[in-house]
């Protein structure tokens, strides 16, 4: 006997349902593969949860712009569309999203679906839409400045959003100062150099990331880390792993976390 194509997708939205569930109840963590930094989060980013992404400084926008594009790639299941909703001075000021550079990081711009909205007010009405729809992995959702509307009441419902429908919301901000959010997590994010590999070929992508705060634990911790396209982590950064000489003729190899706090 075979189940019809209606029993089939209804035994699929229940098990969806159950699963999103006990995501609620006992949340998902995904390990970056930084060692220090999951050990600092608690083994990992949580799903299902908002979390913010601070441009260091104005110049740093397309560091913090791939740092999210990789946290994405990370908490999406195999194949699962990425939402990238931003605001339409987002591609005045910083450029457009770069289909070859998500290739470059290992991430099937295919995957991504892009939406661009005249202001601030309209994105959110938006990715308040998107992030209730339990279909989706994770959102995006790409603001510059600190427009009015983006408050903390605001924050709570894109995070009451996320928790209900399984979402995973990565706030990307730019040119933008903190202020009350109701986020798991808040990171900032600046460039950092990247080690040539052999032959002078350019190295993994580097970046120097700060954990600002996390509900529930410490915070203000900096690492360097690198992005390993072909496993889809993060690791430390060569820098950190350098060897410095000693002058007895030794070698030291420096941990990283002192010089970077």
């Amino acid at each position: 006997m075979h189940d019809s194509p209606e029993t089939i997708r209804m035994l699929r939205a229940r098990i969806a349902d159950v699963e999103r569930a006990r995501a609620r109840d006992a949340p998902v963590v995904v390990p970056m593969g930084h060692d220090a930094v999951d050990a600092a989060i608690g083994g990992g980013i949580m799903r299902a949860r908002l979390h913010e992404i601070f441009a260091e400084t104005i110049d740093d926008g397309g560091s913090a712009a791939g740092f999210a594009a990789m946290l994405g790639m990370q908490l999406a299941r195999p194949g699962a569309t990425i939402f990238w909703l931003r605001e339409r001075a987002a591609e005045a000021r910083g450029g457009c999203l770069h289909a070859p550079g998500l290739a470059e990081l290992g991430i099937d711009p295919g995957r991504a679906i892009l939406g661009v909205m005249d202001d601030a007010l309209g994105l959110l009405r938006v990715a308040a839409e998107v992030v209730r729809c339990p279909d989706i992995d994770v959102a995006v959702i790409e603001l510059w400045k600190n427009p009015r509307v983006l408050d903390l009441t605001a924050s709570r419902r894109l995070a009451v959003a996320a928790e209900a429908s399984g979402v995973t919301v990565l706030m990307l901000r730019a040119d933008a100062e903190p202020g009350p959010s109701a986020a798991q997590t808040r990171w900032s994010v600046a460039s950092a150099a990247a080690v040539p590999l052999e032959a002078e070929a350019p190295g993994y992508p580097t970046l120097s990331v700060r954990l600002l705060r996390q509900r529930g634990g410490s915070a203000d911790r900096q690492w360097e880390m690198e992005w390993d396209r072909d496993q889809g982590i993060f690791r430390e950064a060569a820098l950190s792993r350098a060897v410095v000489p000693l002058s007895g003729g030794g070698s030291l190899a420096t941990d990283g976390q002192s010089r970077t706090g």
